[in-house]
């Protein structure tokens, strides 16, 4: 009965590996939900974050965003910065600049130091600009960075689009 029980759990993981989300099912207004898998971002041939309990945001026409633990973040190369923006959704998001020796990023990352009631569990969770960085992963799959410089979402094989953020798709 063992080997049956591992064959079926290999082949609902393949399943889960292979499923396809379009970002037009996901919902609006946005919603936060664990993310029961792996998160990694790289900067200068460092790993700055890893972490298998981060959270992503979901919104229509939108790659996912992913949230990351600060103890789980190298958070003594990162520095609170002076930009300030709103999310309808989250609330007010500050933001950080990397420092590491000469290399310098600005506007890395933001987070959510009091974020509306909806999004409570991402409180002081990081979340990393893609196009900023060298890499980031979700399940060790390295991700493509959502087009803009305003939305912050990690696009995988297994995401459907369009995608918001592009030239043109503001209106959306």
């Amino acid at each position: 009965m063992l080997p049956l029980l591992a064959m079926l759990k290999k082949r609902v993981r393949q399943e889960m590996v292979n499923k396809k989300e379009n970002v037009w099912d996901f919902p609006r207004p946005a919603i936060c939900e664990p993310f029961s898998g792996s998160l990694e971002v790289v900067v200068s041939g460092r790993v700055i974050a890893k972490t298998d309990r981060g959270f992503r945001s979901l919104e229509t026409s939108h790659p996912p965003s992913y949230y990351i633990p600060p103890d789980d973040i190298e958070m003594a190369d990162l520095l609170y910065n002076q930009r300030v923006t709103l999310c309808e959704w989250k609330g007010k998001a500050s933001y950080f600049n990397f420092k590491l020796g000469d290399r310098s990023i600005a506007d890395i990352a933001w987070t959510y130091t009091d974020p509306t009631p909806t999004f409570r569990k991402i409180k002081n969770y990081l979340s990393f600009y893609a196009s900023k960085v060298d890499a980031c992963y979700v399940n060790g799959e390295k991700v493509m960075a959502q087009d803009g410089d305003f939305y912050g979402g990690w696009i995988t094989k297994h995401l459907v689009g369009p995608f918001k953020g592009g030239q043109g798709t503001t209106g959306w």
